[in-house]
């Protein structure tokens, strides 16, 4: 198979470094997200439940544009962003990273979420009744404890990141080297003659990646599961 053009790299580093960004940035208010969700019952409780899972039952597009209209230039926070603080989101990477972050949002949380529900609340009432912060109870027991599934939730996270298309390119375009990902540039290449070629090659990488992430979420659960039962 020949070899990897430079533009094919770009699209792939630039998927990378969007999905890792999401990544991370999504993770602490999805570990936060998913502690409320498991340990709290409130009012509304199911309501934000179903918001958090709705960009997987929304169409990509429909959630892309509510970006769009929120995020733009012209949005109500993407135009106070732009103006006070110079931070752009559309039609740039950083706004690619903000469509996989809110598009990988569901996946990251409910691992999470699961994981710290299996966790014997008995031991972290042990360590409040030695006298344990409620912030450190979480630090110290919840977290460690919940560490396999906050993992795979982030693998997860970053598997869907990855191949988002809906929401990304409606959101940000397809500028190639600024905003066009792998999933985005197939979408370019099979439209183009001759770039059958180059498509197959980004399949094989996006497959590749897929796989990856899917066996090292699958590995993070069951070691969650073989710590809770003290295997």
């Amino acid at each position: 198979m020949p070899e990897i053009s430079p533009a094919e790299w770009t699209a792939i580093l630039l998927s990378l470094r969007v999905a890792i960004i999401a990544t991370l940035v999504a993770t602490p208010f999805g570990i936060a997200l998913a502690w409320l969700l498991a340990r709290r019952d409130f009012w509304g409780k199911s309501v934000l439940d179903a918001i958090v899972h709705l960009p997987l039952v929304l169409p990509p597009v429909v959630t892309g544009y509510l970006l769009l209209l929120t995020f733009g230039r012209k949005g109500l926070v993407g135009g106070f962003l732009a103006d006070h603080l110079g931070i752009v989101f559309s039609f740039r990477w950083t706004g690619a990273a903000l469509a996989c972050g809110v598009m990988a949002f569901p996946l990251l949380v409910r691992p999470m979420r699961l994981s710290i529900e299996a966790i014997d609340r008995r031991l972290e009432q042990a360590a409040e009744t030695l006298g344990a912060a409620p912030w450190k109870v979480f630090f110290t027991v919840t977290l460690p404890l919940a560490l396999p599934g906050v993992l795979a939730g982030m693998v997860l996270g970053f598997a869907k990141a990855i191949g988002e298309f809906g929401a990304t390119i409606t959101f940000v375009s397809n500028i190639p080297g600024e905003t066009q990902t792998i999933s985005s540039a197939i979408y370019s290449l099979i439209q183009t003659p001759d770039g059958d070629a180059a498509a197959g090659r980004l399949v094989i990488v996006s497959i590749v990646l897929a796989l990856g992430a899917l066996i090292a979420a699958e590995w993070f659960a069951r070691r969650a599961t073989a710590r809770l039962h003290g295997n």
